[in-house]
């Protein structure tokens, strides 16, 4: 029987409320920051979740693929200063973005904690820090997003991409829930509230583009 409230994952308030139900898995929302989240009985083991990535074919020198991070690569180059240094994380296994941002003459070292566990980079600051399609799949959405933005120097970027939550009508039907590793759904009502939490209004760009400059 699920237990009401969990507490949650992104703001850790206790005011939270069952909003879907489908043929695998409960949903409960937060009534504070709009966060959509899975409970934690529903979620994939460490080795089946690999299971899942493993079967992600990420290829460079994909277009079509270049063409989806393009939605982050093209806004956030257009704010970088050049030469900057960034991280990308939660690369996956087959990293592109940071190759796209490399040829622009950036440098961008990578973070997986499957495929690149080089956890030596967080004793490091960035002048950016890319996440793309990786919050969705937060059991703890904050723990890992203010460790990012404490890595951030001052008048950095945090550029992420995920796809955003609407409705419970929208939602009920939405294919980007059938994928087991999706936990953590973000609607732009939770960016707000970071936003609100770092001093920093959210730049929401199209349906899954938020990027965040950390205040000088």
């Amino acid at each position: 029987m699920l237990q009401i409230p969990l507490c949650c994952p992104l703001c850790l308030s206790a005011d939270t409320e069952h909003f879907c139900r489908d043929k695998l898995r409960d949903y409960l929302r937060c009534d504070q920051c709009q966060l959509i989240f899975v409970p934690p009985e529903f979620h994939l083991s460490a080795a089946d979740e690999k299971a899942q990535y493993d079967h992600h074919e990420n290829n460079p020198n994909d277009s079509g693929y270049r063409k989806f991070l393009s939605r982050l690569a093209d806004p956030l180059l257009q704010r970088l200063a050049p030469k900057s240094q960034g991280l990308d994380f939660g690369c996956g296994p087959g990293p592109c973005l940071s190759v796209m941002l490399e040829e622009q003459g950036h440098g961008v070292s990578l973070y997986d904690l499957y495929y690149a566990d080089n956890r030596s980079l967080f004793a490091h600051q960035y002048d950016f820090i890319t996440a793309t399609e990786v919050i969705e799949h937060l059991a703890s959405p904050i723990t890992e997003l203010q460790r990012l933005w404490e890595l951030l120097k001052p008048g950095g970027y945090l550029g992420l991409m995920t796809k955003l939550a609407g409705d419970v009508e929208m939602f009920a039907n939405w294919h980007y829930k059938i994928d087991p590793t999706h936990i953590s759904f973000f609607s732009a009502q939770s960016f707000e509230y970071l936003g609100q939490q770092w001093g920093s209004a959210p730049t929401i760009i199209g349906a899954d583009v938020i990027i965040y400059q950390k205040p000088r």
